[in-house]
């Protein structure tokens, strides 16, 4: 994730310019997929992006002839890279699922390899990609999460159903942005069960009587 992300103007500018994390490249895209708020403003930044490479003076290439060699003896990468978390990567696309996502996730969240955080709770994580942890959230909905805040940033896209927390209402391609300046307690919506992809830095920190109660079992 880029340093010092402080709210989504910077997250969308840190995408255009390519510097976020890979797992948080991936979720800014996907919201992309999902939604088209901010395509036009990320459009921009890309064409003034652009421009200022036509602009740039050319810079030698040293060594040209090794990094070329280096290129083509480096082993080809698979579009299917996603961790063996989830079930058949050729199944069948899931349309609740982005492209962006499809490389960490793979091709359904029918075949993703939950593990109960505490009742009404799940979570299916892909280990550290880039010095970040992806993750899929399942919360039924209707259900509270724990009170929580958290020692680093975390990143969530609503990919199906929604909820809300004390800083507004996220419904199937919002971001919402937390960091240790937050303390929330996020709701499922009724109706349908919310499902999130997640990227955080750092870890969760659980502050309500009963968060305090079940973090032993969320580590």
């Amino acid at each position: 994730m880029e340093k010092n992300v402080t709210g989504l103007d910077e997250l969308l500018a840190g995408f255009a310019a390519g510097t976020l994390a890979e797992p948080a490249q991936a979720l800014v895209g996907a919201h992309l997929e999902l939604s088209d708020d901010n395509r036009d403003y990320v459009a921009s930044l890309e064409a003034l992006a652009g421009l200022g490479i036509e602009e740039a003076q050319p810079v030698a290439l040293s060594d040209r002839d090794d990094a070329l060699a280096a290129i083509f003896a480096s082993e080809p990468i698979s579009v299917d890279t996603a961790s063996s978390a989830t079930g058949n990567v050729n199944e069948s696309r899931d349309p609740r699922l982005p492209e962006s996502l499809r490389r960490i996730v793979g091709g359904s969240l029918d075949g993703v390899a939950w593990k109960t955080l505490l009742p009404g709770v799940k979570e299916c994580k892909f280990g550290e990609i880039d010095g970040c942890v992806a993750s899929l959230l399942w919360v039924r909905a209707g259900r509270a999460m724990p009170s929580h805040t958290h020692e680093g940033t975390e990143l969530t896209l609503v990919l199906q159903g929604g909820f809300k927390d004390s800083d507004g209402h996220f419904e199937r391609g919002d971001i919402a942005f937390a960091d240790q300046e937050v303390d929330h307690k996020p709701i499922a919506d009724e109706g349908e069960d919310c499902i999130c992809f997640a990227v955080t830095e750092g870890s969760l920190r659980l502050t309500g009587p009963v968060g305090r109660f079940f973090a032993p079992f969320m580590r």
